[in-house]
């Protein structure tokens, strides 16, 4: 997970909130709110997390490696939002509301809505999965498919997609040359999806 994570106080304290950014702002967003909490400032804010992984594609021969956010424009955010007698936290309302860079939260009005927990859950699953370094391919293919090949012996003809080996990056296509299926494998870089 290359998902930036602050501050994991309290695990058992607060709710998870999603924040809504400036798009490409979401690092900054939270370095602004850690520093504001390091400064002294006594918020009830516990976590803040980006969701990223890394996606790897081929242009002009090069493998490059890159980092996407699962949800751009979206923090996730652990904090008590409403005091104990369920009012809305004015202090800590006021302080995310206001810092640069933020939208708001998702909810209704003036309300924000916390996340349930199977989706927090499932959120982290899937970015702790991302913390095993794999890299993904930029496209997902899927096994039945049908691509263009945009590269190679076979260039500009159509493959139904056999077998997917995301290790290698690397696809096994049945090409229909001369009215026989063949089997022929590629580089992900070297199709496109069929329109």
């Amino acid at each position: 997970m290359d998902g930036e994570i602050a501050r994991n106080e309290n695990p058992d304290r607060g709710q998870w909130y999603v924040l809504h950014t400036l798009s490409g702002h979401e690092k900054k967003v939270c370095k602004r709110i850690e520093s504001q909490l390091d400064s002294g400032d006594k918020l009830p804010v516990y976590e803040l997390f980006v969701p990223e992984e890394k996606v790897s594609e081929v242009k002009q021969g090069q493998k490059r490696t890159t980092t996407r956010k699962f949800f751009p424009g979206y923090i996730l955010i652990r904090m008590d939002m409403y005091m104990e007698d369920g009012r809305l936290n004015e202090a800590v309302w006021s302080y995310i509301r206001n810092t640069q860079g933020v939208l708001g939260f998702l909810g209704t009005g003036n309300r924000p809505t916390p996340l349930q927990q199977h989706e927090v859950d499932d959120l982290l699953r899937q970015a702790r999965s991302e913390e095993s370094g794999a890299v993904r391919p930029k496209i997902a293919f899927e096994i039945g498919e049908t691509v263009r090949i945009k590269d190679g012996a076979f260039e500009n003809f159509e493959g139904v997609i056999e077998e997917i080996d995301n290790e290698r990056g690397k696809l096994k296509l049945m090409v229909s040359i001369f009215g026989r299926s063949t089997p022929v494998e590629l580089e992900f870089w070297q199709v496109d999806r069929s329109i």
